[in-house]
C-alpha cells in the first residue's frame, strides 16, 4: 500500500514527512492493529477480505451490514472525517509534550478547528490510559510502594467574587484525611511502584477512610512497604502491609520512609494543568489525569531509554477496541467511555 523504501519515522520532522502519504498512515496502523499480516472485518471477524486502493477501504467477503470498512473503524478515530495524517501527528504531539499540548496549539498546527481539536485530544488520551491495571502493585524488588493524594482547582482567593458566592452556597468542598477543607477542588489519588517507577492515579469522590483504602486494597499487593502520610484515612493497614508513615508536620523524610516520589508526580500534573490547560473541568479531569499518567510511566531513563517514537507506538497500539463519543464527552449520553 505505502512506500515500503521510507522507513518509519522517529522524529517529528521525519513523521511530518512519513505521514505525509495516506498510504504510510494505513500501512502503519495496519501493521500494529494486525501483527501477523491477517486483516479481519471488525463486523464478522472474517479474514476474507479484499483491499481497494482507490477508496483505501476494506471489503469482507461475507454478506452484511458494512461489509467495507476503513483503518479507523474499532479505534478511537472511528466516525471522523478528519484524515488519518493529522490524527498521526496530533498523537505524537500530545504523546511527546512533557507539559502537554492545548487544544488551541493543535488547532493552529494540524489545520483543524479548536473545537475538533478538543475532541481529538480527549479521544488520544483515552488511548493512552494504562492497560495494565489488572496486576498489583509492589511485587517486584522491594516492594516499595507510596501512597498520597492531591487537589485540583484554582485558588479560592483568586476566584471571581461569583465564582466564591456559588462554591459557597453550594458548599463544594472536599474535606482532606487531617480535617482540612479544599473549597472547590477534586481529589486525586495516587500509587506509586518505587521499582517499577510507575504510577497509577485517578480521580476519587473524595478522601474518606474507606474510599482510599479501597483503591490500595485494589492496587497494592498485600504484605508491601507501604509508605503514607499521617492521614488518618490509611489507619490500620498495618495487618495487611508493612506500613510506615512520614509525618508532615515534622519531617520530610526519614530513610526510605516518604512520599517525595508522588509529590514529583503531583508537580508534573499540576505543571500541566495550571500551565498548559490553565482551566479544567472536574468531569473531563480524569482524562487529563491519564495523560500525565502515560507521560510520566514512560519517560526516558538512562536504564531505559524511551524515545518519542516509542511513546508514539505505544498510543497507536493502545487505540484499538476504544471508543469515545461527542455525547459521551459532554456529559449528554451515558457515563461511560470505553465501549
Amino acid at each position: 500500500m505505502g512506500n515500503k523504501a521510507m522507513t518509519e519515522p522517529k522524529s517529528l520532522q521525519e513523521a511530518i514527512v512519513y505521514f505525509s502519504n495516506p498510504d504510510n498512515c494505513i500501512d502503519y496502523l495496519a501493521i500494529r492493529r494486525w501483527p501477523d499480516g491477517k486483516v479481519l472485518c471488525p463486523t464478522c471477524g472474517s479474514d476474507k477480505v479484499k483491499f481497494n486502493p482507490a477508496r483505501r477501504l476494506w471489503q469482507c467477503s461475507t454478506h452484511h451490514a458494512k461489509r467495507q470498512f476503513s483503518i479507523k473503524v474499532g479505534t478511537v478515530m472511528e466516525d471522523s472525517a478528519i484524515p488519518l495524517e493529522k490524527w498521526l501527528m496530533a498523537t505524537w504531539l500530545v504523546t511527546n509534550c512533557k507539559n502537554g499540548i492545548s487544544s488551541y496549539e493543535i488547532a493552529r498546527d494540524v489545520k483543524v478547528t479548536q473545537k475538533s481539536a478538543w475532541f481529538m485530544l480527549h479521544r488520544i488520551r483515552l488511548a493512552m490510559q494504562d492497560d495494565s491495571l489488572g496486576a498489583k502493585m509492589g511485587t517486584t524488588g522491594e516492594g516499595e510502594v507510596e501512597v498520597d493524594e492531591a487537589f485540583i482547582g484554582g485558588r479560592f482567593a483568586n476566584m471571581h467574587k461569583s465564582r466564591r458566592t456559588a462554591l459557597d452556597r453550594k458548599r463544594s468542598e472536599t474535606v482532606d484525611a487531617n480535617g482540612m477543607k479544599h473549597l472547590g477542588k477534586t481529589a486525586v489519588h495516587g500509587i506509586l511502584d518505587r521499582d517499577l517507577r510507575k504510577v497509577r492515579a485517578k480521580v476519587v469522590s473524595d478522601v474518606k477512610r474507606e474510599t482510599l483504602q479501597y483503591e490500595i486494597l485494589n492496587q497494592v499487593e498485600f504484605g508491601a512497604k507501604l509508605y503514607t502520610d499521617k492521614a488518618v484515612a490509611y489507619d490500620e493497614l498495618a495487618s495487611l502491609y508493612v506500613h510506615d508513615v512520614v509525618n508532615h508536620a515534622m519531617e520530610y523524610v526519614r530513610g526510605r520512609v516518604h512520599t517525595n516520589g508522588l509529590e514529583n508526580f503531583w508537580s508534573l500534573l499540576k505543571r500541566g494543568l495550571h500551565g498548559t490547560y490553565v482551566a479544567v473541568e472536574p468531569f473531563h479531569l480524569s482524562r487529563y489525569v491519564d495523560e500525565q499518567v502515560f507521560r510520566y510511566n514512560n519517560r526516558g531513563t538512562k536504564e531505559n531509554p524511551i524515545k518519542d517514537h516509542d511513546r508514539f507506538n505505544l498510543v497507536v497500539s493502545q487505540m484499538l477496541g476504544k471508543r469515545l463519543t461527542f455525547a459521551q464527552l459532554t456529559g449528554k449520553e451515558g457515563a461511560g467511555t470505553v465501549h
